[in-house]
């Protein structure tokens, strides 16, 4: 069992940054991979970016390329999602997640935290 539990999610303007955390409690957290989703209202919940078990492979979305970096301290039971030029659509609550590999599906993730919620003003 892993038990996840987000944090740093606030209201910023856009452009603006914001640093996510996601920490890791229970089994041995660098046995899973990690994938960051957000859900705005009324949306399904969409993969945001993806870390390997070792942190070599990351995956992102296009919508958030270039502009979000995830990183992982298997060490501290912690993956960390820096959010760099935010835009109003990335308005969402943000979920981490754990899993035997990344993906771009929700259903392939095992555990999940609770969400942080992001609100990026215009």
């Amino acid at each position: 069992q892993v038990q996840l539990v987000e944090s740093g999610g606030g209201l910023v303007q856009a452009g603006g940054s914001l640093s996510l955390s996601c920490a890791a409690s229970g089994r041995t957290f660098s046995s899973y991979a990690v994938g960051w989703f957000r859900q705005a209202p009324g949306n399904e919940r969409e993969f945001v970016v993806g870390i390997s078990r070792t942190g070599v492979i990351t995956d992102y979305a296009d919508s958030v390329e270039g502009r979000f970096t995830i990183s992982r301290d298997n060490a501290k039971n912690t993956v960390y999602l820096q959010m760099n030029s935010l835009k109003a659509e990335d308005t969402a609550v943000y979920y981490c997640a754990a899993g035997t590999y990344t993906s771009l599906f929700p259903g392939a993730y095992d555990y999940w935290g609770q969400g942080t919620q992001v609100t990026v003003s215009s």
